[in-house]
């Protein structure tokens, strides 16, 4: 019996030298499952309905929208009409019309869990079709003997200028924080170059403003916008976000596709 005893001992004492010989690992388990929502976020411009109200010259209405594809892409969007009639030195005239701008945006804002908001960097392709009104205008004329205070006015009436296009690519840098639930402020500033206008027939007035775009200038195919939105995020599903070390042995480009 001793001996059996005495057997069963060193087995155990065997045993526990095994287990002591391995390393404890202390080190924190992170358990948590980070999980991104993804989805679509539609919204409208602030900025032209604004000015539209303190100017009666100009009505505006632009719609926004981005769509999630990854952790830093997005899809984004403008859909909008401007109407506006200016005053310049020899003519005044009336430019009505719609646009469409299709391009994306690279977050570069490293959220805190929890948070989606932006600061962004992007690029669109732009297409406006629109037409003119020429008001009235004066005609140029070196001889000031009858009209010493101005040109003379035209005597005849609206000239229509219908079928306009252009087309023009953006740069964009713009910015997104979430107020509420949701509900996201934006912001951003826009430098584009125009790619296409229409042909100009013989006689015709140049495009003077280009809806969407803004003023046209002939010396000049680049101009500036901006918008400032609200807009409504609705989340249709979530992703993993996977973290470092998931990533490099997943897939050690993903990190850098993100």
């Amino acid at each position: 019996m001793l001996k059996y005893f005495i057997s069963a001992c060193f087995v155990f004492c065997l045993f526990c030298g095994n287990a002591q010989s391995k390393p404890i690992d202390t080190a924190p388990k992170d358990t948590v499952v980070y999980k991104q929502p993804y989805g679509l976020r539609i919204g409208v411009d602030l900025s032209r309905p604004t000015i539209s109200f303190f100017e009666e010259e100009y009505t505006g209405l632009e719609f926004v929208g981005d769509y999630r594809l990854s952790l830093k892409y997005y899809l984004a969007a403008e859909l909008g009409n401007e109407k506006r009639t200016r005053q310049e030195d020899v003519y005044n005239f009336t430019t009505s019309g719609s646009y469409v701008k299709l391009g994306f945006d690279y977050n570069t804002y490293a959220n805190w869990y929890g948070e989606q908001n932006m600061i962004y960097a992007g690029a669109r392709y732009a297409f406006s079709s629109f037409n003119h009104t020429i008001n009235n205008y004066q005609i140029f004329n070196s001889n000031r003997y009858w009209s010493p205070n101005g040109f003379a006015e035209s005597g005849s009436g609206p000239i229509d200028i219908e079928n306009r296009s252009a087309s023009w690519i953006e740069a964009v840098l713009g910015i997104k924080v979430e107020l509420f639930a949701n509900i996201y402020l934006g912001g951003s500033v826009r430098l584009g170059a125009l790619i296409t206008q229409k042909k100009i027939e013989e006689g015709e007035f140049t495009d003077l403003f280009i809806p969407g775009f803004n003023k046209v200038t002939d010396g000049s195919r680049f101009g500036i916008g901006y918008n400032f939105s609200i807009s409504y995020f609705l989340p249709l599903y979530k992703k993993t976000k996977k973290t470092k070390k998931e990533k490099k042995a997943s897939d050690p480009q993903e990190d850098s596709n993100e």
